[in-house]
């Protein structure tokens, strides 16, 4: 790869981590909805560069929310889970052959597209609700860390206390709802912008594992 590229990729890792932190700030502190929007370019870097690019970008984003918080955030261990899923499970690159008058090659190769995204999607939605629950419940339960932010999941977990169920289910389950739809945007919303560098940069090909 040359120095051209190099310093191209390092530009869309800086600006797709800033692209997440306003978006996560957006959504959490200035709207206030019960999503945290933390991760579409990670996913979008990921799919277009491959798995390194992606960790960096995550690396950088969860870097700038830290330093925003004030505290360690131990989610990056969500993040860089995600961005290993996107990366085993992502859409393989499909050549499309034009038929003339003929577009059923094209619809067939949008369908596995569209379901392989899905299974990424549902996996991701799964992972990432146990994993984050799990981390939640060590870090400030077992360990007695104090959170010093809002996050997506409080919204959730006031009807799940008065429940009466334990922590660590508590902390799972207040994730899947915004996990649902959290997800479906990282995901679709991903790879919608990774078609978009596709188109206005070019394709990085296979140059990064």
């Amino acid at each position: 790869m040359n120095i051209k590229k190099i310093a191209q990729l390092s530009v869309i890792c800086i600006l797709a981590a800033g692209a997440n932190f306003l978006l996560n700030t957006l959504s959490v502190y200035l709207v206030r909805i019960p999503l945290f929007l933390d991760t579409v370019f990670n996913a979008a870097v990921c799919f277009y560069a491959g798995l390194f690019p992606g960790i960096i970008t995550a690396l950088f984003t969860y870097t700038a929310m830290s330093i925003r918080n004030g505290s360690f955030d131990p989610f990056i261990i969500c993040a860089i889970a995600e961005v290993l899923l996107v990366w085993r499970l992502r859409p393989q690159k499909t050549r499309f052959v034009k038929i003339e008058k003929n577009q059923e090659t094209e619809i067939i190769s949008f369908v596995g597209i569209f379901a392989r995204l899905m299974l990424l999607y549902i996996i991701a939605c799964i992972t990432i609700s146990v994993l984050g629950g799990l981390i939640d419940f060590f870090y400030y339960t077992v360990l007695a860390n104090s959170k010093q932010y809002f996050s997506a999941e409080d919204t959730f977990k006031i009807g799940l206390l008065r429940s009466g169920i334990p922590v660590l289910a508590m902390n799972i389950l207040s994730r899947i709802p915004v996990n649902l739809v959290d997800r479906f945007i990282v995901i679709f919303g991903g790879y919608s912008v990774y078609r978009g560098l596709n188109r206005f940069y070019g394709s990085f090909g296979d140059e990064f594992p």
